[in-house]
């Protein structure tokens, strides 16, 4: 699937940058089970620009945003414009997944299985990803990397590096 370029502005990717320093405690604790392509093997960027807005998450594999709902959306201007951002950068094809910081501190489990189950109805439709696969493989076999195998004897040899 090709994937969709999302324009962003400069004034964005400065502040995302900013974001990126200074992300609440939510949003590291959420981002700790993103990372790394650890969920499922897809992987997240944080803090990411689009348009002149900024998500939280994004996987551009599942085209999936993932927006952290804290204190600050409690406010009548940001409630007001939440909706026009969502509706403007779902015109790009992104979904949205939106999470009560609450939530994510109090019964991170249940956070992680709503977005699993919502990766698995976007793989029943779209399918998985090659990458991704691969990436789940080495997740659950971890002594199948190539770092993680200790060096092999060369045939018919004297081999110093293993003992």
């Amino acid at each position: 699937m090709k994937r969709t370029i999302i324009p962003y502005t400069p004034q964005a990717l400065e502040y995302a940058k900013h974001l990126r320093q200074n992300m609440t405690y939510t949003e590291v604790k959420l981002w700790m089970e993103l990372r790394n392509g650890s969920m499922m093997g897809y992987d997240f960027d944080r803090q990411k620009p689009m348009l002149n807005y900024i998500v939280d998450f994004f996987c551009k594999d599942l085209m999936l945003a993932i927006e952290v709902d804290g204190i600050t959306h409690e406010d009548e201007k940001v409630l007001l414009k939440d909706p026009i951002r969502q509706d403007e950068i779902e015109m790009y094809g992104v979904s949205f997944l939106r999470f009560n910081a609450l939530d994510i501190v109090h019964d991170i489990k249940n956070v992680v299985r709503t977005l699993e189950n919502w990766i698995f109805e976007f793989e029943e439709r779209n399918g998985v990803n090659e990458m991704v696969k691969q990436k789940r493989f080495f997740l659950e076999n971890p002594k199948n990397r190539k770092r993680d195998n200790p060096p092999q004897p060369l045939p018919g040899g004297d081999n110093p590096a293993v003992e």
